[in-house]
């Protein structure tokens, strides 16, 4: 089957009255999302960290399963043996910080930077399916739902089409957010690539919503809400190319939106409430040694390190030995060993992240 090209010129059809009222509760939640966000002094410590949370909730779509304690162990050694699953995983969360980077200076997504992230996650230069026999089946029945398009050259040109809709927003006015869904469903039908295409597919939206200037920070993602209905994510996305019917997928992409938003936000908020307790705790108890950027660490890395503190404060080993210490010695991390190296919890901050999962 063969999608249609975008814009598809029924707009009316698309944004019913339900649709347009539950896209404006969409957007009163992201623009509250994006002031949150702009409210943590350093945007790196909710990029490390809500990017390793996506990595992990998006691969698990995908039945890829890791914990957060092998995810952090991870990133401290990058000698400590990995399993399939975590490295997976974090080749993930690598490739959705180098998409941003990209994106965020261009306000554009191309096609190049779609490649580069299946790339990454892939670890093949395959680049679009050339070859035919791609199907997708019911996990369950093995039975073929759907038949995306065979033709190498009916991908290339479709993928061409949907980077421009994407980037041209003279082809369609249709709400941003309702435009993002709109591309979600037309890439995952595209199917361009042999593997990866669900987890690209995720990473596509929120780079979206970076470019359309929704968002400053890649932090909603929309991955945890798909993992938990992804029954209904799928029967969804295959019932618009059965019936023609969008608005069930377009409200249940807005719903996932606001869900999703609204669930950051508290994240942001309760982050902040801790980071704003241990900044007064640290200033009172070791004023000594107190130090934004050192805080900063601690709330970049729910797993920290002496690398990580040498690094990010410009210290000598011996003073970020005696500031970790002291931080352990006051109760403000704890410290663990994995054979000679030693390695340093924040364990408020990994309990909040863990009650969000």
């Amino acid at each position: 089957m063969t999608p249609s090209k975008l814009p598809l010129h029924d707009i009316e059809r698309w944004e019913t009255r339900r649709v347009l009222k539950k896209a404006a509760e969409a957007h009163r939640y992201l623009a509250e999302l994006k002031g949150i966000a702009a409210s943590i002094p350093n945007e790196a410590i909710l990029i490390n960290t809500l990017s390793l949370q996506e990595a992990k909730d998006s691969s698990e779509v995908e039945n890829i399963v890791t914990t957060h304690d092998e995810l952090y162990k991870a990133n401290l050694f990058e000698d400590a043996m990995v399993n399939p699953a975590t490295k997976e995983v974090q080749d993930y969360a690598i490739a959705l910080k180098q998409a941003f980077a990209a994106v965020r200076q261009t306000k554009t997504i191309r096609l190049h930077d779609i490649l580069a992230v299946q790339k990454r996650l892939e670890h093949n230069n395959a680049g679009l399916r050339k070859l035919p026999g791609t199907e997708l089946k019911n996990v369950t029945t093995g039975e073929v739902v759907y038949t995306p398009p065979q033709s190498a050259n009916d991908v290339a040109s479709l993928m061409d089409n949907l980077v421009h809709y994407i980037n041209d927003d003279d082809l369609c006015d249709a709400d941003p957010l309702v435009k993002m869904a709109i591309i979600h469903h037309q890439f995952e039908s595209i199917h361009p690539f042999y593997d990866g295409n669900g987890r690209t597919g995720r990473i596509i939206n929120i780079l979206y919503l970076v470019a359309k200037d929704l968002l400053n920070l890649p932090v909603l993602y929309l991955s945890r809400y798909v993992t938990r209905r992804k029954a209904d994510y799928y029967k969804q996305l295959q019932d618009v190319r059965d019936t023609g019917n969008w608005e069930p997928w377009l409200l249940f992409v807005l719903d996932g939106v606001v869900d999703t938003a609204r669930n950051t936000i508290r994240l942001i908020a309760d982050i902040k409430v801790l980071m704003a307790d241990v900044k007064h705790r640290m200033r009172d108890q070791l004023p000594k040694i107190y130090r934004q950027d050192l805080l900063n660490n601690l709330f970049h890395h729910p797993y920290t390190k002496i690398d990580f503190v040498i690094e990010e404060l410009g210290v000598t080993r011996i003073t970020a030995t005696k500031y970790l210490d002291q931080l352990v010695e006051h109760g403000f991390l704890e410290k663990q060993r994995i054979g000679r190296a030693n390695y340093y919890i924040n364990s408020p901050l990994y309990e909040l992240l863990i009650r969000r999962a």
